[in-house]
């Protein structure tokens, strides 16, 4: 049951899969990867949390970056995510990843550099230990 696990496990396994869409993506149009190792705590009801945070992938200069998406797009058909696909408030195609048991998600879009992916993220929700405070960097 997704609500046992703990928030380090619910960012481990976020983190995790963040970085398995952006490997998605060929090596010969990969720079770098940068996954964030923080991110926050969002509520997803009075009693449980999410991790949010994300990661960005720097592409050779000159690479488009919207084929690639669909390219992500085209890998989840028919996996454990649903899948919602549409233009963005800057006019960037976006896939959206929502797990179809979970609040677990990604938002896969044109980074807000050239050349660049960005993967937004939300864990599945869990339960924060007795005393711990939601706020800051997790």
């Amino acid at each position: 049951m997704e609500s046992e696990l703990t928030w380090q496990e619910a960012k481990a396994r976020t983190l995790a899969m963040q970085l398995e869409i952006a490997e998605l993506i060929p090596e010969a149009k990969v720079v770098k990867i940068h996954n964030k190792k923080t991110g926050t705590l969002f509520s997803c009801s009075e009693t449980q949390h999410r991790w949010k945070g994300s990661n960005t992938v720097t592409l050779t200069e000159g690479t488009e970056p919207e084929p690639l998406v669909r390219a992500i797009e085209a890998h989840f058909q028919d996996s454990r995510f649903d899948i919602e696909a549409g233009i963005d408030n800057v006019g960037n195609y976006e896939v959206q990843l929502r797990s179809l048991n979970t609040a677990e998600n990604y938002i896969v879009a044109a980074g807000w550099d050239p050349d660049t992916i960005r993967i937004d993220s939300g864990s599945p929700c869990f339960t924060l230990p007795e005393g711990v405070y939601p706020g800051g960097d997790f």
